[in-house]
């Protein structure tokens, strides 16, 4: 057996970055920055109001007490949006509402609960520091400052940074194109009865539903018996359409194994031991001839094993990482944290194991159970509902003991963790 290090390096030599393309920011969303973007504008753009109020000269209020209010000659009316610069003198002025430009002559904003509301002359019962209120232009980014590095992910708030800093389009990488084939004859569609043998397909729809998370195009989702025939049809047919193509089932030791039997003459497609639990049986290579034409580049190839949770396990193992780098992620595997065992489980000799688990976060730090009540278990597919992440034990773990300290990855939210 190799260790999961060895694979999944493997998997990593063998990705280069596609190709870059420039969106528009509402078509960005979830895509990786593929351009080290610095601010084209000041953020905030001008200096302004923090709040509705009344844009004052400190001087001015600096004596004001609800015992003593000051009055002032209300001069000017600045809404939102407002490009007007007012001159302010000694004893005036300007109606602001927040967000609106200060006037050159004010250094302070006096909240309008610390006023009488005035629209002509307003009464002002609190003083009000320089500074007080005042955004600064420039006080987030100025022009030239670094905003968002490459390969970082545009996600909601790195989308409004980039809308507020100037930019309507973006270079981002290429979506990866996949293909997911789901092997076996005992598979039926979801929700169709089964005959005695048969169980729902539910691998395709893991698999691409996973890929289509982590920034895949999703060319084609096919379920295929366990005659090479018809995997192979569908490998011609998607060969030069694909970047990646991942595959379920047929890649272990048995008599009926189509993915192994097709792929393994020739070397295209190396088919290993792993040591993992679940997930054992890993295929990784690159289609060449005759999938694709001579001196073409074929599209990478995953042989992940039938199981569910084992094809979960391996695609956030091997598959994930791949996609990521596809897209030219700055990081591309998930960090671990440390969370204590609720309970105890088994673990398997010899292999790392990777256990679908709930993870909570709780006052007294992070905890971690098993998602299903068995334990660890690759056939366990119902309770992959109940994790949202997995814990991460090294093979010369002989078993987890409650109050332990094992290492866990989170795919959740840190709220959805708290449920």
């Amino acid at each position: 057996m190799i260790e999961v290090e060895t694979q999944l390096a493997r998997v990593l030599a063998e990705t280069e970055q596609l190709p870059v393309e420039r969106v528009p920011l509402a078509a960005a969303h979830g895509r990786v920055i593929a351009e080290t973007v610095t601010a084209r504008y000041s953020l905030p753009p001008w200096t302004n109001s923090a709040m509705d109020g009344y844009a004052v000269r400190a001087l001015d209020v600096a004596a004001a007490s609800p015992e003593s209010p000051v009055t002032l000659a209300v001069v000017a009316d600045l809404p939102a949006g407002a490009s007007a610069n007012p001159s302010l003198g000694p004893g005036q002025a300007a109606r602001i509402m927040t967000g609106a430009p200060v006037p050159s002559d004010a250094d302070a904003i006096v909240p309008v609960e610390a006023s009488d509301g005035g629209v002509r002359r307003v009464r002002i019962t609190s003083p009000a520091a320089p500074g007080a209120h005042i955004r600064v232009a420039g006080e987030d980014r100025t022009p030239g400052d670094p905003l968002v590095a490459a390969g970082a992910r545009a996600g909601a708030e790195v989308l409004s940074a980039l809308a507020s800093a100037g930019y309507g389009t973006i270079e981002v990488a290429r979506r990866p194109r996949v293909a997911v084939i789901a092997t076996g004859s005992e598979l039926v569609a979801p929700g169709e009865p089964l005959e005695r043998g048969q169980i729902p397909d539910s691998n395709s729809l893991l698999i691409s539903s996973l890929a289509a998370e982590h920034g895949a195009e999703l060319i084609d989702v096919l379920r295929v018996s366990d005659e090479t025939t018809h995997l192979e049809a569908a490998l011609h047919e998607l060969a030069r359409r694909c970047d990646v193509i991942v595959l379920t089932g047929g890649v272990s030791m048995g008599a009926y194994d189509p993915v192994k039997e097709l792929l393994s003459p020739g070397g295209q497609v190396r088919f290993e031991k792993v040591a993992m639990q679940p997930g054992k049986p890993q295929g990784f290579g690159r289609l060449a001839a005759p999938w694709v034409g001579d001196g073409e580049v074929g599209p990478l190839v995953f042989g992940l094993p039938g199981n569910p949770v084992s094809a979960w396990v391996s695609f956030l193992v091997f598959v994930r990482p791949c996609l990521r780098a596809l897209q030219g992620a700055s990081v591309v595997e998930d960090p671990t944290l440390s969370a204590v065992a609720e309970v105890g489980w088994r673990t398997p000799p010899g292999r790392r194991q990777y256990l679908p688990a709930r993870i909570r976060t709780t006052d007294a730090g992070v905890s971690v159970s098993p998602a299903a009540a068995r334990g660890s278990g690759s056939h366990l597919v119902g309770s992959l509902a109940d994790a949202n992440g997995y814990a991460i034990v090294g093979a010369s773990v002989e078993r987890v003991e409650a109050g332990d300290v094992v290492q866990v990855v989170r795919l959740m939210s840190d709220v959805d963790a708290r449920l």
